[in-house]
Parts: structure tokens; sequence; C-alpha cells
């Protein structure tokens, strides 16, 4: 099991504190949320059931790349994730050429992780259709993959129309970062499945959790991609080694946690959940 911790859920004050403390106890990796903007009027909710935003516009929000560029300079030995960064709101070109030189800074330590969204007003201020969102985020990550991989690329498709273009450097993980696919709806896991080398999911109980991983399961032996080798991540409740054990059994492989009640306690918590699981 791989432990990373959710820089997201502290404030920014603490985060490299965290980070610190994360590559000295051991831990796997860091994991840093991403939105374009927040508009003052938003809705609904990444998390299923919920119909309120979790968090108010006024929320800082970084750009990813350069604050995990800033942290790969900081560090030597931890994996640095996005979770999860908003592609379809971008041309390929950028997120292409931002992945692939923060993989060349970190000396290929970096997770790529991807939504969908779930936040149409950001679309909308964005100048994007809300609506053709899956299609947009799966025409992205074929451009992607290609650019990462392909000496030339030339692209006629629904939403991206270009001649040949050549792309360097290519990322330093071949074929590319690993692609981790977020979200909990049935195209989430669908496209995780279809497309992602994994998936990053929300907290989860034992419960919720063993019933996305063998949706996800099945999806992937339907369109005939291995089990081998595809992530499993999310957030869950460990109280014991016996915890940790049975998110195993079920097929996780990286636990996103933030272990802290207060920001302030983060590096203390960090140490205390250290000394339990490690």
């Amino acid at each position: 099991m791989k432990f990373g911790v959710a820089l997201g859920a502290l404030n920014a004050h603490f985060h490299f504190d965290a980070v610190e403390a994360a590559e000295r106890l051991g831990y796997e990796s860091v994991w840093l949320p991403e939105h374009l903007v927040f508009p003052i009027v938003m809705s609904s909710s990444p998390h299923p059931g919920e119909e309120h935003p979790p968090v108010p516009p006024t929320t800082p929000v970084f750009d990813v790349f350069t604050y995990l560029a800033f942290i790969a300079a900081r560090t030597s030995r931890l994996r640095l994730g996005t979770h999860v960064y908003n592609i379809g709101l971008r041309h390929p070109f950028v997120s292409a050429r931002a992945v692939a030189t923060l993989d060349r800074l970190s000396e290929g330590r970096f997770e790529f992780g991807i939504g969908a969204s779930w936040l149409e007003q950001e679309w909308i201020a964005a100048g994007l259709d809300f609506g053709t969102r899956g299609r947009r985020v799966d025409e992205i990550v074929a451009v992607s993959q290609r650019l990462w991989t392909d000496p030339a690329v030339a692209h006629h498709g629904e939403f991206f129309d270009f001649d040949a273009v050549g792309f360097e450097p290519k990322p330093a993980q071949a074929p590319w970062p690993p692609i981790l696919v977020g979200g909990e709806s049935g195209a989430a896991l669908r496209r995780a499945a279809r497309l992602g080398d994994g998936w990053i999911g929300m907290s989860h109980t034992f419960e919720s959790g063993s019933g996305q991983i063998e949706r996800l399961r099945q999806l992937r032996e339907d369109a005939g991609r291995p089990e081998e080798g595809f992530q499993i991540c999310l957030g869950g409740a460990v109280e014991s080694r016996a915890d940790v054990e049975r998110w195993e059994s079920l097929g996780v492989t990286r636990l996103i946690v933030s272990p802290w009640r207060r920001s302030p306690d983060a590096v203390d918590a960090l140490e205390r959940f250290a000394e339990l699981v490690f």
C-alpha cells in the first residue's frame, strides 16, 4: 500500500511543513487539487448526493504545475499528483506541455490525476460547453498521448484541428506519466476503465469503496484491459494496520490521507499516522 497526502485538505500556510514531513516520514506522494477559476455563483458538488459546492469562491487556488514544480525542487523522492486537474478547460498543447515539463523537472515523479469537472459555471466562465465535456476530455487525452509519444502529430477532431506539429521534450516517464481518472459517476468510471492507468475516488467507506472497485473491474474486463498495473486510489478511514490490510484486500493501491483535524496539527498527525501504518 502506498500513502499519499492530500494537500488540498490543509491551509496553504502549512503545505510545505507537511511536504517536508511527508518526505521525511516515508509517505509516497503529495496531491494538490485544481480549478481554473471559481465563479461567485456556484451550484452542484463533486460529492454524490450533495447539492452545494464544498468550497466558497474565495478559496485560494494555485497554478498546480507551478506549485508542484516548486515542491519538486524542495524534495527528492515524493511523487507529485494532481487531485484532479480539469483537463477539459485547456487546449491539449497547454496541458501536455505542462505535464511534460513537470515530469522532466521532477525526474519522472508526476502522477496526472484528471477529471471531467463538476462545476458548470466554471465552464461557462471559460466560454466552453459543459454538456460536451466528456467528449472533449476524451479527445484531449488521445491528443496528449500522441504528443507525448509520436515524433509528429496531426489531428482533425471534433474540438481540435491542426496539421502536423512537433512536441519536445517528451515526458521522463514512458510512454507518459500515469493518467489517473477521477470521479464517482458511471461516466467517470467508464473513462477510467477505458482510458486511464488508474482511478482516483473521493473519500469512501469499505462498503462504498468496494462497490466502485468492483464496477471498475467489470468495466476493465468488458473493455478488454488487464487488471494488472491499474491503480486504485481513494481516501478512506484508517484506525489500525488491519484497516490498511482490508483496503489492500479490496484492491486499493494508494490511500490519499489527511489524518489531521486542524491544519496546525498536520505534522504531528502525519507522524502519528506513519507510526500506525509504516
